[in-house]
């Protein structure tokens, strides 16, 4: 089978498995894109998506702004061909000397830092963790300072701790958010969200065209 034989097969398995569910079509295709990642359909009970997640996710891509994530593993599943049709591209800054440097020299995670570095190039763009909770919860510090401004923020870190807990604050603010409760979450789990949204972008604009 080929590539794109083997995801319509397996989205079609998820359908079936999945049964009933009350997500909307377009938060379907996130929620089903995530278990199509994991393999695990406890993201149906699992996932939290504000009511306008969806719709500002769609308008920061499709309008070009950036999409910035904690890790280079979550950078490297996003697919930037879907983003540069519309603008778009993505950027990580954990890899930044400068970042390290300062993280060293403050006694913080680099992942804190590199929350700070993105502030600027964030505007109205997407912040994307899959691994650190430290990042989520110092953005959402910034956030509420009025020091960082994203259009969705797509909270998905995974682990012992913190993950939870960070993912909680989250999900309690007006914040556009796609998350999840527990300490499931991941760098790949993310990827998917993004790049869901991003082909939800793409169809729109394909239907517009029609």
């Amino acid at each position: 089978m080929k590539p794109h034989e083997i995801e319509a097969k397996s989205f079609a398995i998820i359908d079936a498995e999945a049964g009933p569910h009350n997500f909307a079509p377009d938060e379907w295709k996130i929620v089903r894109r995530m278990i199509h990642t994991t393999a695990d359909f406890e993201y149906m009970q699992m996932v939290r998506i504000s009511n306008n997640a969806v719709a500002a996710g769609i308008k920061a891509i499709r309008n070009g702004y950036t999409v910035i994530t904690d890790t280079n593993m979550a950078k490297t599943g996003i697919r930037k061909d879907l983003l540069a049709g519309f603008g778009s591209r993505c950027e990580c800054l954990m890899a930044d000397p400068r970042v390290a440097e300062q993280a060293t020299e403050r006694g913080v995670t680099r992942a804190r830092v590199a929350v700070e570095k993105a502030a600027q190039i964030m505007e109205n763009g997407i912040y994307v963790v899959g691994n650190a909770p430290t990042a989520l919860l110092h953005l959402l510090e910034m956030i509420h300072n009025k020091a960082a401004n994203p259009a969705l923020v797509v909270g998905l870190p995974v682990g012992f701790v913190n993950a939870a807990e960070s993912k909680a604050a989250l999900v309690e603010t007006n914040i556009p958010y796609i998350s999840n409760v527990g300490r499931k979450g991941g760098s790949n789990v993310a990827a998917s969200v993004i790049n869901a949204l991003a082909l939800i972008a793409k169809d729109k604009v394909a239907g517009e065209r029609t």
